[in-house]
């Protein structure tokens, strides 16, 4: 199997090269990345857990999913194909905003992403691949809040990260959708 690279980038989100993922992330080099939330009618929030044979961060829960665009894949692009490999299922994605940040493993690597954040909207149950993902729900954003509160180490570095900016954009991101 061919190693996944990922796009380095500088703080402007510019490519500056190509790199191995696993050696990005044991030099914690600047490099894109996404994230996808999908949301039901009633404002859920779909969570998956990630495989428990994931090298980093196995059983934890997360965004429904997340990962590093292709070399001349464009964001929206690279959101779709991930949440069909992972979720099972395409819907249209819209990005909603981007920043960087910077997490650190117990394992010795560090995501340094500059992190694109795609919204999508879906009803149905997903088709998981359990390569990837152990299992779902739906959760109400306020008790994803309040879970992360008191249970943090349920949940993935990054996603707390990245849901405390979803967060704070979320409310005008659908007071856009409903007009």
């Amino acid at each position: 199997m061919v190693e996944e690279k990922v796009i380095l980038v500088d703080k402007n989100d510019n490519p500056i090269g190509l790199m191995n993922k696993l050696e990005a992330h044991e030099k914690a080099l600047l490099h894109r990345a996404f994230s996808v939330f999908i949301l039901n009618d009633k404002n859920e929030l779909m969570l998956q857990q990630r495989a428990h044979h994931k090298y980093h961060s196995p059983l934890l829960w997360t965004n429904t999913c997340c990962s590093h665009q292709r070399e001349n894949e464009t964001n929206i692009q690279a959101g779709t194909r991930r949440l069909r490999e992972e979720m099972g299922f395409e819907t249209e994605l819209k990005e909603m905003f981007h920043f960087i940040y910077k997490a650190p493993f117990d394992n010795g690597l560090t995501e340094h992403e500059l992190d694109h954040v795609m919204i999508g909207y879906y009803n149905d149950v997903p088709a998981i691949n359990d390569d990837e993902v152990e299992s779902w729900k739906w959760m109400k954003i306020e008790d994803v809040k309040n879970d992360m509160i008191a249970n943090p180490d349920i949940y993935t570095v990054w996603f707390k990260i990245i849901f405390e900016e979803f967060y704070h954009h979320f409310d005008e991101n659908v007071t856009d959708k409903n007009q």
